[in-house]
């Protein structure tokens, strides 16, 4: 069986060295064959490995939210690219940790979600890594299509609507997916003295909003300077062995 697992990239913030490393991480930690995809407006600097496809088209979409998340919408329509059978997400700024192997054992069939680290017991995932069947819940696309003004209303994050549309949805083991930020990160004043640490359980780690990898590997998050007290990241030297 060949593993498929995707990505989407667009605009400037994150350069095509995202998608590379994020290719490499997935190959280290994946046996057998793999197809990775990505879709993007822009394919320069790409990896050979790397299958580029264009953005899929969403009409729907406010031009005020076309930079925002809401864009992973477009992924849940019928005939995605040339894609077919089960496919997983990834977000193009997280990091690989892991064998992750176990996530196409987990529940075959079903969509497979991470738990939102902030909204625990909420019944929200968070899409930066999910696995569906291509074909299957595209009433989340078709609705958004239709008519996006009282989605946007009714939900502030395109999670959210995700995750509303999909009752049955199945979290993935908590000690896979952790976030850097909201798991990992020590509390406002230690995180100016303690380290981030790496869980051994652990095979993906989120980068939700700032800092990015290469900010929190740095020990530089880039925030407001009213807020700087608080957000603050010491270097972070494990991201380097993995992000790369």
């Amino acid at each position: 069986m060949t593993k498929t697992v995707i990505c989407m990239k667009w605009g400037e913030r994150y350069p095509a060295h995202f998608a590379n490393r994020l290719y490499n991480m997935v190959r280290r930690n994946v046996t057998g064959d793999l197809r990775f995809v990505c879709f993007t407006d822009d394919k320069t600097g790409l990896l050979p490995e790397v299958e580029y496809q264009p953005l899929p088209p969403i009409t729907g979409l406010p031009e005020r939210w076309k930079w925002y998340p809401w864009r992973k919408i477009s992924l849940w329509q019928a005939g995605l690219g040339n894609l077919e059978g089960e496919v997983l997400f990834l977000d193009v700024d997280l990091i690989v940790t892991g064998n992750m192997d176990p996530f196409w054992d987990f529940n075959p069939g079903k969509m497979c979600i991470a738990e939102n680290w902030t909204q625990k017991g909420e019944g929200i995932g968070n899409t930066s890594v999910y696995k569906w069947t291509i074909g299957e819940h595209t009433e989340i696309f078709e609705k958004y299509e239709r008519d996006s003004a009282p989605i946007h209303a009714e939900f502030r994050a395109s999670q959210q609507y995700v995750s509303s549309m999909i009752p049955d949805k199945i979290y993935w083991p908590e000690e896979w997916c952790v976030s850097f930020k909201h798991s990992l990160m020590p509390k406002f004043p230690l995180n100016w003295f303690q380290t981030p640490k790496l869980p051994s359980e652990t095979k993906i780690v989120a980068f939700t909003g700032r800092p990015d990898p290469d900010e929190a590997r740095d020990g530089k998050w880039q925030a407001p300077w009213h807020k700087k007290i608080y957000k603050h990241v010491k270097p972070t030297p494990w991201i380097a062995e993995h992000w790369r």
